[in-house]
């Protein structure tokens, strides 16, 4: 049986490539720091969990023991990081770094974490300019997440390893680190009358689904090179489109205020702002034989069950963890909402 091991795999992309991988026959262990956080549902079917923190190297070599069809990082954030991944990667046949979207620069350097939003003019393509690498940056701030990876990337890409390095939009599934379709759960929970949209609601900042990433690290598993691909849903939806489906999902109705530049810019915002649009070009990941397991529509339906499992007490005291950061607060200003209709009705 081949063996897959995938490190800091108790997270929304871990579970979803172990559910994918599982299904498809291989044995598929996965590494977290706490072992509470291991599905029940993968552990029933033959998933094992190996306690190593990432930034224990010794833990991490012990996890992979004498090696692994396939390993799967998704937590390679630093240079640093990928130097300990590397000589797993040697030994493997196979090894997926997940990386970002975040990486790209346009013509001008911006990138999406710029005070000035980029301006790509088409979809991305792998061989779009990168942010400089920083092998010393922080990696948890705006201009050093997109820098730190690109140095990680370098270090596995120049090794000749069989390394796939996947650049992801914005991940969304079941047990998200923050779940960004919640701005329009939450609404419909509350039985909003209206939802309000910046831009009309047409900026577009491309999605993908675990569920595809997961299929796109299947492929790159048994087609096995040293390569970038991005990683995306085969629609990029608007926020507008995003809102839609979640009401629809939920049979919900509201109404849609579509606000124009001259509103207030503190009113509509929604986790999908992109002043220009962000679409990933996937010809690379279609031609070495992905095939996505669903449009937007079709795999965000697990993500709005697990919400609303989740808000009504269903999936353990964590699942709501997120909340409390503070992040949704600007999406969720219900009291300027109410302002804005009373003197629009007025």
């Amino acid at each position: 049986m081949r063996r897959a091991l995938i490190i800091g795999g108790t997270g929304l992309i871990g579970r979803a490539t172990a559910s994918r991988l599982i299904a498809a026959g291989w044995q598929v262990d996965l590494t977290g720091r706490d072992a509470a956080r291991m599905p029940a549902s993968l552990t029933a079917a033959g998933a094992r969990f190996i306690a190593a923190d990432r930034s224990d190297a010794g833990a991490v070599r012990a996890a992979a023991g004498d090696g692994a069809d396939l390993i799967v990082d998704c937590l390679c954030y630093t240079a640093a990081d990928a130097a300990v991944l590397l000589p797993l990667a040697r030994a493997s046949a196979s090894t997926v770094m997940i990386s970002a979207s975040a990486v790209y620069v346009d013509a001008a350097g911006r990138h999406v974490n710029s005070d000035a939003p980029p301006d790509f003019g088409k979809p991305i393509r792998e061989d779009q300019p990168t942010m400089a690498p920083a092998a010393d940056g922080d990696y948890q701030s705006r201009e050093g997440y997109g820098a730190c990876k690109v140095a990680a990337e370098q270090v596995l890409l120049d090794s000749g390893a069989p390394v796939t390095v996947l650049r992801p939009g914005k991940v969304h599934g079941p047990w998200a680190a923050r779940p960004r379709e919640w701005v329009f759960v939450k609404r419909v929970l509350d039985r909003r009358p209206a939802v309000f949209l910046a831009r009309r609601g047409a900026d577009v900042a491309q999605t993908v689904a675990a569920a595809n990433l997961a299929a796109l690290i299947e492929t790159a598993a048994v087609r096995p090179g040293r390569r970038i691909l991005n990683s995306a849903d085969p629609d990029a939806p608007s926020g507008l489109q995003i809102a839609r489906t979640i009401a629809g999902l939920l049979h919900h109705s509201w109404d849609e205020v579509l606000l124009d530049e001259t509103a207030d810019p503190a009113l509509g915002r929604h986790p999908w702002e992109a002043r220009f649009p962000i679409v990933l070009d996937m010809t690379a990941a279609l031609r070495l034989g992905y095939v996505p397991a669903g449009d937007y529509l079709t795999t965000v339906a697990a993500q709005v069950e697990w919400l609303t499992s989740a808000a009504a007490g269903l999936q353990g005291a964590d699942a709501l963890a997120w909340l409390s950061d503070g992040y949704f607060d600007p999406f969720l200003d219900y009291a300027r909402e109410d302002n804005y209709l009373a003197e629009l009705a007025g």
